[in-house]
Parts: C-alpha cells; structure tokens; sequence
C-alpha cells in the first residue's frame, strides 16, 4: 500500500483505506423518513446523455415492491450508500471503493498504525482475495498464514467477488476473539482452515543483525516513522565499517510513498527519478526523484530481498535501485501492487478511495503489470520454514562474499 500525507491522501493496496470530497451523483439527505420527497437535489443536472429517472425509478419500485424477509429496516441513507458503491464496483477495480462510516472508520485506525484485528495486508490479485504479506510478530503471521495465500472464506462467508474492503470488516474485531479463514495455497492439494486470534497490532518498522560480516536491515513497512529508523539503521551499519548491506524487504506491504523516496535517496544523486506516477493522459505525470542523500561510493555491495509480499512501495525502492544497477534482487516474484489510489472524503463520515495513477520504475516499467523479478530467483519452502532455514538469506550473503 501506499500513503502519501497531505490533504489528499493516496495509497497503493491496498490496501484498505479510502477517503471523501464531492457526491457524484449530486444527493443530499434528510432523514425524515422513506419518501423521495425527503432526498435533496434529486434532480442535479445530468452529466452527457446519463438518464437518472432510471435511478429514480428503479428507487420506486423498490420502495413500492421489495419484501424483506427479515426485520432489518433499510434507511434511505444506507440505499445512497449502497448505490455509490455499485457505481464504484462498474470501474471494475477492485482498488476503487466507496466506505460508509464503518468502513472510513477502520481506514482511520488503519492509517494510526494500531488496532486490532489480525495483522496481515490483503488485496486482489486474479479477481481472487489474496494475501499479500502477513506483518511482523503479528497474529497472522504466527497462524502459518504465508503471502499469496488465498483467503476463500472467512468464517464460512465465501469471498467471491468480496473487495478488500468487506473482507476487513469481516476479519477485523475485538482482541481476544477468533476469526477462521479457508485459504488454498500454492503447492498444497487440500484448502487450509486457519484459526486466528485477534490482537492489538502495532505495525512493526524495522530490525537489523550482522550475519556473516554483512549487515542486513529488515524494514517492515514504511510508515512515518522509516525514514528516521533506516537512518539510524545505515549509522549502524556504517559504525560496523561494512561494505556489504542486505535490505530485506520481503512480505513489506508498503506504505508512505515518502518513506521510499528518502530511503532510496541515501543511495542515489539528486534528481534521479525514484518513481513517476502515469495519470494515463489525465494530466500531467507526477516524477518524484532523489533527495541526492548519496553517502556511499562505489564500493557498496548490496543486494535487496523481495518475494511476493514485497508491494507497492517495496517495489518502488526495489525497482529504483535495481534499475540504477545500486543492488541485486534475490529472491521470488513482487506483489505487483502498482497502482496510485487517492482518498476523498465525500461527507464528515463517508470516503472514496480511487485509482488515479499506476506506478512506473525510473525506465517506465508498470508495477502494475509484471511486479518485479528477481535477478536471482530463490524459492524458500515450507520445510525451510519449518526448519528455521532461510535460503534467501543465505543466498544474498554468498552473493555479497563472492563480489
């Protein structure tokens, strides 16, 4: 996922979140009870040739027909809502939703960086609800839960054309109950029931070791506070007087596209492009570049981890770097999350997020499209797991040793 911090908010997978600023469909509305007359500005003008009597009509019929076999009451307020989200689900994204309340609200704790549910970053990938890394020390991680898993069920409700949005809902909750999920996983005939006790999750930033004479930095996910942790990671490393640096950032959701650009600013001269945003002829690309931080020569050897939980701004600094021959990528395939989302509020209590962009590498690779390959493909298995074996690692440390 990504974030960026200002008025208007933009995240990548995504994750999760959304926004608010303007009501498309041009509706205010007053509660005073199940009657058109009390929607305000029903008859806004109309945009081309949209006829929105249909909509009207087919409000009609509904309020005249429609038998509920439940004692649910259905407020007019939540059909507006209901209808903005069918209009957000005809783009066919499934990055593009419209949140009711409830919804803006698990954004808004989303964006704090703790609360409780599971710890894990889910988006779509083949129109199927997919894993995208597990975070950290979290509950999910702890479950077995792996990257590119992909979530089935979630307590027996089926997630077939469910978006990111409703799966949270569903798997969020209070600290201390269970959620089960059905997932399927790559290489494993049966579906897999998991059991995961909700918990506070604090998202996790960063953990450095040296291993072997190099020292590796594990950056969990780049939120605010980053930056400030990768420059005191790198002071670390440069006390350690070692030439050889492993960044690994591999079941890295994302996060602040700020956060990426001033980490790969540490290893690139000013002005070199670290990502552009492709509006798709909109207006004008966005280019964002180096802050020119530049403190190493070229005797850095360095080598960047990623698998399929590397996302969105992993993918940003991974591709950055890699494209300006700065580091080798070891590992498995990228997420591929690259695609710009912004967040509008709609009302005080309602939000719209929207893709508005996909994420090109400074030679103008689509994110999006192919994720990000490795240089040197490594796969980790189960039994590694298991075993406590870590290949990849291994790899990377050969790598460096041998440059």
């Amino acid at each position: 996922m990504i974030f960026k911090k200002y008025e208007r908010i933009y995240i990548p997978i995504s994750i999760l979140f959304l926004i608010g600023g303007g009501f498309l469909l041009g509706v205010k509305y007053e509660q005073k009870g199940n009657n058109l007359n009390h929607i305000l500005n029903k008859g806004t003008e109309q945009l081309g040739e949209v006829d929105f009597d249909i909509f009207w009509k087919s409000w009609n019929i509904l309020n005249e027909k429609f038998v509920n076999d439940s004692d649910k009451i259905i407020e007019d307020q939540e059909k507006i809502w209901g209808a903005i989200q069918g209009l957000a689900n005809s783009h066919e994204d499934p990055y593009t939703v419209f949140m009711p309340p409830a919804d803006s609200a698990i954004f808004e704790s989303d964006i704090q960086g703790n609360f409780e549910g599971v710890g894990m970053e889910i988006g779509i990938r083949s129109n199927e609800l997919t894993v995208v890394a597990p975070l950290k020390d979290t509950p999910a991680e702890r479950s077995g839960i792996l990257p590119q898993d992909k979530i089935l069920e979630i307590d027996s409700v089926s997630t077939l054309n469910m978006n990111t949005s409703e799966a949270v809902k569903l798997i969020r909750g209070e600290k201390g109950t269970d959620v089960l999920l059905l997932v399927s996983r790559e290489g494993v005939e049966d579906n897999i029931e998991i059991i995961i006790t909700r918990d506070v999750i604090d998202i996790p930033a960063i953990k450095t070791e040296l291993k072997d004479g190099v020292f590796i930095i594990h950056l969990y996910s780049f939120y605010a506070p980053s930056p400030n942790l990768f420059r005191e990671a790198l002071r670390e490393f440069i006390e350690n007087d070692s030439n050889k640096l492993i960044i690994d950032l591999r079941g890295n959701p994302g996060g602040y596209l700020e956060a990426a650009t001033d980490i790969a600013s540490w290893f690139l001269p000013m002005g070199k492009v670290v990502v552009t945003e492709d509006y798709g002829g909109n207006k004008i690309n966005k280019i964002h570049q180096s802050k020119g931080y530049n403190i190493f020569n070229d005797n850095l050897k360095m080598v960047i981890l990623i698998n399929g939980g590397s996302a969105s701004a992993s993918e940003i600094l991974a591709g950055a770097l890699s494209e300006y021959e700065k580091a080798t990528l070891v590992g498995t395939k990228s997420f591929g999350k690259g695609s710009v989302q912004e967040l509008v509020k709609v009302t005080p209590g309602t939000s719209l997020k929207v893709t508005v962009a996909r994420w090109l590498t400074p030679l103008g690779n689509s994110i999006s499209e192919n994720g990000l390959e490795p240089d040197i493909e490594v796969e980790i298995s189960l039994d590694d797991i298991k075993e406590e074996r870590d290949p990849q690692i291994d790899k990377a440390i050969e790598i460096l040793n041998e440059m």
